[in-house]
């Protein structure tokens, strides 16, 4: 019940803490994704045409969804860890008897949480570009989390090894960033030649986004088993890796 009581306590701080800004959290994907619609899907996507069987803009606009869910999941949770650190708030979780599961469960549900809300938030101006219709909710949903879950732990791993704020930064500039657009938002894996076909399969996101697409509106350039498996046994490995750093006190205890 104790623990509980403490991941209980944990998750709300982390709600409250970007619901109470929510102009910084939840305003900016609202305002981006209304510029990605007009620009791509309604500029440029009357020019491209159908691909795979659907609009363009039906192509485009699980991809996005499932990029802010991305982004934003990842960034609550490195922002918001290494605050903590920083301002060294740490020192009363360490002295706390609270074990690391409560600890890591607790931010990580917080970054879940957010992407979830930014995600609803981006359906809901999407609605305004296109009528949305499910092909099959269960996948559509349970993406979402799995998705939101697996960056969740990755940004609490950042948070744990950054040493400045600069440190927080150079994943989602230079790895996160590049890898979701090339995972397939915006166009078809089986459009790109040869080699990048099959340079592009070693990118975990392009079978979350295409998942996510497919439950959509069931257009996928993925095997749907295949990427439920490499998305769950990325968190079983992000997840070891987050209590492994944890017990060792990597980056709290210095």
């Amino acid at each position: 019940m104790n623990h509980f009581i403490a991941l209980r306590t944990i998750v709300s701080k982390e709600v409250f803490r970007f619901i109470r800004i929510w102009p910084q959290t939840l305003l900016p994907p609202a305002i981006t994704t209304t510029l990605y619609f007009l620009i791509f899907g309604k500029l440029m996507g009357n020019r491209i045409g159908d691909i795979n069987g659907a609009s363009y803009m039906q192509y485009i606009v699980p991809g996005i969804i499932l990029m802010s869910i991305i982004s934003h999941s990842y960034a609550n949770v490195v922002s918001s860890f290494y605050s903590t650190k920083f301002q060294r708030n740490i020192e009363e979780l360490l002295v706390a008897p609270v074990p690391n599961w409560v600890i890591l469960g607790g931010y990580v549900s917080g970054g879940i949480i957010r992407g979830l809300l930014v995600g609803l938030v981006v359906t809901a101006i999407s609605r305004l570009f296109w009528e949305i219709v499910f092909h099959n909710v269960f996948i559509v949903l349970s993406i979402a989390v799995l998705t939101a879950t697996i960056f969740s732990l990755a940004g609490f791993i950042n948070a744990l090894l950054a040493e400045s704020f600069d440190d927080i930064s150079i994943i989602p500039n230079f790895v996160l960033t590049p890898l979701s657009y090339l995972g397939g938002v915006f166009y078809s894996v089986d459009m790109l030649p040869g080699i990048w076909k099959t340079v592009s399969r070693f990118n975990p996101i392009l079978y979350m986004i295409n998942t996510f697409r497919f439950g959509f509106i069931g257009v996928t350039d993925v095997n749907i088993q295949s990427a439920y498996l490499i998305t769950v046994g990325f968190i079983f490995c992000l997840t070891l890796t987050c209590l492994y750093l944890l017990y060792k006190g990597i980056g709290i205890k210095n």
